[in-house]
């Protein structure tokens, strides 16, 4: 019961009480109160309000109060509440909506990865809260290690005299296998022989007819000499050459008769040489070009545990000398230049690097203090990699290489990989059809960027 000793209104919401107080006030603004004379409204005067409105704002007003009175504090407390919490969502969802376009800009993203590539390795906090005997007892064992460290170093010493060793075993073959490219030396009939791996035996009628097939292609071309262009096809067979390879410089690689790798004498520092040795050719007078990796097989002092076999600490090249106008590493351009005040205008010519493998032979010069900017680092880093292929890869296995089998297993490795993504892959979708709550309606439509274009 209210304090008038009537019935009390039911209480209602703010939102319905607004709503309540707006439709009165178009009722009152469309059905005015008969007898009652609205007065017209000019720029000039404020409004003037009827005296049946100034008593029904007067009722509402004494109503709004009666019910804040009367409305129970726990129900103000449920109401405060109901208002944080749709509060509560707005700030959620509009963060949810920063955190999104934040994620897109490509800036942010790139500052987030190399914050979360500095933590790598960062210690855990696990060493600090260990006890102070036992971390005594790591750092024995850290003593070992450095130990072992160097071992390790002392083993790819040996693994090195043992490469030179048995170098020069395979030098003989590697020999003999220039001979043949440079048409050098004929092979037997019997060293000719191999024996192809067929799925189905031909028949006797069906070799003689492959055998005429070959003699009339053979009677029909030139006989040419040796292995023609053998090493510029391993080298365009390569990936890792094939990029570095620019047209100028596939009518000198013609000219490549041999690659050699030469290691360092016993009891000087760990390095190895490869050797380009090149036919007489219009475009350089040498012979043979040359570039030497030098390596360290020992720890760093100052960080032992980063050890993991020899490091090519630096490397060097060789001076071409070129025939005039045969530099395939510089190309002339021309400018044209206005003059500011005549207005008169000029060509320039200036010589600029071009793209070329043989810049392979000026690598960037590694200072005393070992600091290079970014760009020197990547091609070096890059130079390091295409020597060590050189000299474990193609050298040993150049046929190979020419014949695509080497990059046929190559390729297996990788798709051996994939095979098992796959398999990976498999697996999770079995997972999905096998959880009862997984809902395959919801997949029925891929994430943009799964769709084919």
């Amino acid at each position: 019961m209210s304090a008038r000793g009537g019935s009390a209104l039911p209480f209602l919401p703010p939102s319905e009480r607004r709503e309540r107080d707006t439709q009165i006030q178009q009722a009152e603004a469309e059905s005015p109160s008969p007898g009652l004379t609205v007065p017209p409204q000019t720029a000039s005067s404020p409004p003037t309000e009827s005296p049946a409105s100034a008593g029904i704002k007067t009722d509402m007003a004494d109503l709004d109060n009666k019910e804040q009175a009367e409305l129970d504090p726990a129900d103000m407390e449920d109401v405060e509440e109901v208002e944080e919490e749709e509060t509560g969502e707005d700030v959620n969802s509009k963060a949810r909506q920063l955190t999104v376009q934040m994620m897109q800009n490509p800036q942010i993203l790139a500052a987030l990865q190399e914050r979360l590539d500095g933590l790598v390795g960062s210690p855990s906090g696990y060493m600090e809260s260990l006890p102070k005997v036992v971390k005594r007892r790591v750092n024995a064992l850290k003593n070992l290690q450095v130990k072992c460290a160097h071992i390790e170093a002392k083993f790819y010493e040996e693994v090195h005299e043992l490469e030179r060793k048995y170098a020069a075993l395979y030098q003989p073959l590697f020999d003999k296998r220039s001979d043949i490219i440079k048409a050098v030396y004929e092979p037997t009939d019997e060293e000719c022989e191999w024996k192809q791996e067929e799925e189905e035996e031909l028949t006797e009628e069906m070799k003689e007819k492959a055998k005429l097939e070959e003699e009339k292609k053979d009677e029909e071309k030139e006989d040419p000499k040796g292995i023609p262009e053998f090493w510029l096809t391993v080298f365009k067979n390569v990936d890792l050459l094939s990029e570095m390879l620019q047209e100028h410089d596939e009518p000198i690689l013609k000219h490549l008769q041999d690659i050699k790798v030469k290691f360092s004498d016993a009891g000087q520092p760990m390095s190895f040489t490869l050797e380009f040795h090149f036919e007489p050719n219009d475009f350089f007078t040498n012979t043979v070009l040359t570039k030497t990796y030098k390596m360290r097989s020992e720890p760093d002092e100052s960080d032992p545990f980063s050890f993991d076999g020899p490091e090519i600490m630096g490397c060097t090249g060789c001076t071409i000398d070129w025939t005039k106008g045969k530099n395939v590493t510089l190309k002339t351009i021309k400018k044209k230049q206005k003059h500011k005040g005549r207005g008169t205008v000029r060509t320039v010519t200036k010589t600029v690097p071009n793209d070329s493998f043989f810049n392979f032979f000026t690598p960037p010069e590694v200072p005393e203090s070992g600091e290079l900017d970014e760009d020197s680092e990547a091609v070096l880093a890059a130079d390091f990699e295409i020597g060590h292929f050189i000299r474990e890869r193609i050298v040993p296995r150049a046929v190979l290489y020419f014949t695509g089998e080497a990059i046929e297993d190559d390729d297996d490795d990788y798709d051996e990989e994939g095979e098992e993504a796959d398999d990976e892959e498999g697996e999770e979708e079995a997972d999905e059809e096998n959880d009862p709550s997984y809902d395959p309606k919801k997949d029925a439509n891929p994430p943009a960027e799964c769709k084919q274009q």
